[in-house]
């Protein structure tokens, strides 16, 4: 059995903290995995990563102690499920706005009867032969709320059962509020809305997510209260550390 440390985690309230995938190197994914962060989220949304690369990525972000994640590209039983049977132990379904789309994901990550997640192992027989047996329990399910439209009915998507959290998508949030966050009132009006999105999961006992990108985002929602957070990106991580590098040895970039 492989124990979700980062689920455990955030259910005894603690924070997660992970990092964002988006160049689809397995190496780079093992590396960060043993960089200390909570979990390693593949991004097949946004990101280079497909079937191939995301299972040898999953693998080699097992090779440490992180917790092997990713965003799924779309709300699609088939997607959801390929990357299951290759071995994530979280999946994050992007632009959920409505009840249907929530239970829609929900149905799509859990086996029989919990769910109508198709059985099929091949692929993730290296988390062990029991497989089977946990998964079920051990996987972590979060929905993005990332659209006005998700906010007014934030309360009805997060009690569907079968969701474990939520993960927001600050930009597209405030894009989608028709709000500048970069002005004093589209900063209050997107607060709020994030505040809300908060509020909806602690009266229905699921675990509260967001994107926070840089090191104060994601200090600053922490301590509001968020427990499934990310705080940077390979590819800034790589681009920042070089630069860093250039600084440090006289080179005004």
């Amino acid at each position: 059995m492989k124990t979700n440390t980062t689920k455990r985690r955030m259910l005894e309230g603690k924070p997660a903290i992970g990092v964002l995938s988006v160049t689809a190197s397995p190496l780079v994914a093992e590396l960060l995995s043993h960089g200390g962060f909570d979990f390693v989220l593949l991004d097949n949304q946004h990101g280079a990563w497909d079937d191939e690369s995301s299972w040898l990525g999953f693998r080699g972000i097992s090779t440490g102690p992180a917790m092997p994640m990713a965003r799924v590209k779309q709300n699609d039983f088939g997607a959801i499920g390929r990357l299951l049977d290759r071995g994530a132990m979280g999946i994050i379904v992007p632009m959920v706005d409505t009840v249907e789309q929530a239970r829609a994901a929900a149905d799509a990550v859990r086996y029989p009867p919990r769910g109508n997640r198709s059985f099929g192992l091949f692929l993730a027989g290296y988390l062990g032969a029991d497989y089977d047996t946990w998964i079920d329990d051990e996987v972590f399910l979060a929905v993005q709320i990332e659209s006005a439209r998700a906010v007014k009915c934030v309360d009805e998507i997060m009690a569907v059962d079968g969701l474990d959290g939520c993960w927001i998508g600050p930009v597209d949030l405030a894009r989608t509020m028709g709000v500048d966050p970069r002005t004093a009132e589209g900063a209050r009006a997107h607060e709020q809305a994030i505040l809300r999105v908060l509020d909806a999961c602690r009266k229905t006992h699921k675990i509260p997510g967001i994107y926070g990108g840089t090191i104060a985002n994601a200090r600053r929602w922490i301590e509001h209260g968020f427990l499934f957070v990310t705080a940077a990106d390979d590819g800034g991580l790589l681009s920042g550390g070089a630069q860093h590098v250039m600084r440090q040895l006289g080179r005004q970039l």
